[in-house]
């Protein structure tokens, strides 16, 4: 065969697989068909609620520390004679721990002679001043004396101004002897105070509990020194009441205007999986966190907590409850999200406009679609609360039972495999031998 006859042999062969593919793809148009997805209208119950985490905490937390510095010599006993641990149950009062006391003790008995010394400093003011009062007396009658002489012409100038400066020296003695008695009275107040002060001291190195509670954490050991300075040292963590709990939850910004004092929650816990447990808001702290531009609000929740079975730091999945409908008509979400493919508005609604539908104030409406004959039209509906998988729907022309529909399907109606394409690779049918 020539080169002209191979040519014209390639060619028929391409024109042949053109007209092969357009009869194929004009095949799959006329063989395809769409398909709808639908869901029915039920009427049910409806929850909206808001779902966070958050940390399961003691409703009062008291840090047990110390006031003073020393070596931890020992722990006390709890209420069933044991020593104060993890999870020991206590009494206010309940001796926790005991610091080395020796120098504590010293500055008291340093202090308690202090005292004992300005109380015979008193004494002795005391004893000064009524010398002072006696010479006084003895320089007055003189004094006196030597004005009667005087007068008379019998005493010399000499002997007179001797005579008055005794009296003027011994009036100005029994004020200074007061003034000692005063002074030793204020030196006897101050030893006293920082007598007072070593007894305290020497009290906060027994450490008690300051009301009834279980502890929950010892930051402690025997022989460890605790070091006071600025800040008191932790000892122990001391929850007063673990029959009330709290759960502190992170909420987001976008959800907090749904959060008030006093809604209901439920929320579960990993450590008791399939068992839910109830709650409420007490409260929602205003001083917000960030975190990679996340603005998150600490929201209070409590919880009864009788039976002992939650424990302090366990993560909580928590819901609160927004709102709730009884007995209404749902439709998945996605129904009213659905616009047929590759249509406008107009164009779908032209020849099945839509009725309207009497809504209240600030009540949002939207557009469901059901299948009507090979067509579909729309049903204008109000829309009202959701939990996102359904939505809360009214309308005159919607009833419990109705298909909605959710989205779109291709079918494939006509065998796609025959054509005219003398080219395109037949598939052998048949039972293999």
């Amino acid at each position: 065969m020539n080169r002209m006859g191979r040519a014209v042999i390639i060619a028929l062969a391409l024109v042949g697989v053109a007209v092969g593919s357009i009869a194929l793809l004009g095949g799959r148009r006329e063989n395809g068909a769409t398909g709808y997805r639908t869901a029915p209208v039920n009427r049910g119950d409806l929850e909206a609620t808001i779902s966070a985490t958050g940390t399961l905490e003691p409703e009062e937390v008291i840090d047990v520390g110390a006031q003073v510095a020393g070596q931890i010599i020992a722990f006390g006993q709890d209420e069933q004679g044991k020593t104060v641990d993890y999870g020991s149950q206590v009494q206010a009062g309940t001796i926790l721990a005991r610091i080395d006391e020796s120098l504590y003790a010293a500055d008291v008995a340093q202090t308690s002679a202090q005292v004992e010394q300005a109380k015979s400093g008193v004494q002795r003011a005391q004893a000064d001043l009524e010398q002072f009062k006696a010479k006084l007396d003895e320089a007055a009658a003189q004094w006196k004396r030597a004005q009667r002489l005087q007068a008379s012409n019998t005493l010399a100038e000499m002997e007179y101004i001797t005579y008055k400066s005794a009296y003027d020296v011994a009036r100005a003695n029994v004020a200074v002897g007061e003034a000692a008695i005063v002074q030793a009275e204020k030196a006897v107040a101050q030893a006293e105070a920082m007598l007072q002060r070593a007894q305290r001291n020497l009290s906060y190195c027994i450490i008690k509990s300051p009301v009834k509670g279980v502890i929950i954490d010892r930051r402690v050991n025997t022989g460890q020194t605790v070091v006071s300075s600025l800040n008191a040292p932790s000892l122990f963590l001391l929850a007063k009441d673990l029959t009330r709990m709290q759960v502190w939850v992170a909420v987001n910004e976008a959800d907090i205007g749904n959060i008030r004092p006093g809604q209901p929650i439920r929320f579960t816990v990993d450590a008791f999986p399939g068992q839910t447990f109830q709650g409420n808001v007490n409260k929602v702290r205003l001083n917000a966190s960030m975190t990679q531009n996340v603005v998150t609000y600490t929201v209070e929740v409590t919880t009864d907590n009788s039976d002992g079975k939650l424990l302090p730091y366990l993560t909580a999945n928590v819901q609160f409850l927004v709102d709730t409908r009884k007995n209404v008509l749902l439709v998945p979400s996605a129904a009213l999200r659905y616009k047929p493919q590759g249509q406008q508005p107009d164009e779908a609604t032209r020849n099945a406009p839509l009725k309207p539908v009497a809504s209240q104030p600030g009540q949002p409406s939207g557009t469901v679609w059901v299948k009507d004959g090979d067509a579909v039209r729309p049903i204008r509906v109000q829309v009202g609360l959701t939990d996102g998988a359904l939505t809360e729907v009214a309308g005159p022309q919607l009833r419990e039972g109705m298909a909605v529909i959710i989205g779109e399907q291709a079918l494939q109606t006509a065998d796609s495999t025959g054509g005219g394409n003398p080219f395109t690779p037949q598939l052998r049918r048949g039972n293999r031998q």
